[in-house]
């Protein structure tokens, strides 16, 4: 059975990008996932855009891009990040630049759109869940992003793209997309989905999943913490998946 093996690149916006580049090179990868957006995160990235209309988006981009991309591009692995956070046209339009400035001719660098909802939230009047009151009682607000799903990932891979950049996606979905690419999973598949969903949850969590939630120190002490590697995962037409490092 024919299967797809995707690497963690990223767990939080702040993480190291020294394993990410050790998977790029010996993991075998088809996709790599770098999940470095939270709300505190996004929130300070809508900050940031209201200062500079052309930023917003993660501030270790370029940084990492100008590592990942000659990488990725040698071994044939495709990237997926939502390091676009507040700004996901501006992150691919920077990474495109960048691929100039690397001499990468023909890299196809897809931006997904539609998370931020902060016009539809501020022109509507919607019931507040946590207390009495609508969002017309609303003051200083600074921005509204949805939760988007796999499905624009998939399409964006399906159209082609090497690199594909998004705002605020469901964690999981990073790494389900590529998945219902290769596989055709469709909306009603359940099994599927769900275990493409754990899956997706395990990896997002980077080296956590590889002895970062293991370690405690003082109490549980792992000799070479600091070369702590990143996951991959094998995963197979019926979602089934293994787990594993370099």
């Amino acid at each position: 059975m024919r299967s797809v093996r995707i690497g963690a690149g990223a767990g939080f916006a702040g993480d190291r990008l020294d394993p990410a580049i050790e998977l790029i090179r010996k993991g075998r990868l088809d996709y790599i996932a770098f999940e470095c957006l939270a709300e505190r995160t996004i929130a300070l990235a809508q900050l940031a855009r209201l200062a500079d209309p052309e930023g917003g988006f993660d501030p270790l981009l370029r940084e990492r891009m100008s590592q990942v991309l000659p990488e990725a591009r040698t071994h044939g692995v495709r990237v997926i990040t939502n390091m676009g956070a507040a700004n996901p046209l501006g992150a691919a339009k920077a990474t495109a630049a960048l691929a100039r400035q690397l001499d990468l001719p023909g890299l196809r660098i897809a931006a997904v759109l539609g998370d931020d909802v902060t016009d539809l939230v501020r022109a509507g009047d919607f019931a507040l869940l946590e207390r009495p009151g609508s969002t017309r009682d609303l003051t200083g607000l600074v921005s509204a992003n949805a939760y988007l799903g796999a499905e624009p990932i998939a399409a964006a891979l399906a159209a082609g793209a090497d690199v594909v950049i998004t705002g605020r996606v469901g964690d999981p979905a990073l790494f389900l997309g590529p998945l219902l690419h290769e596989f055709g999973w469709t909306s009603d598949d359940w099994m599927r989905l769900g275990r493409g969903v754990a899956v997706g949850h395990l990896l997002e969590c980077a080296g956590q999943l590889t002895g970062g939630y293991f370690a405690d120190p003082g109490i549980k002490d792992v000799a070479g913490l600091a070369r702590l590697g990143f996951p991959f995962a094998d995963v197979d037409e019926s979602g089934n998946a293994s787990f594993g490092k370099v």
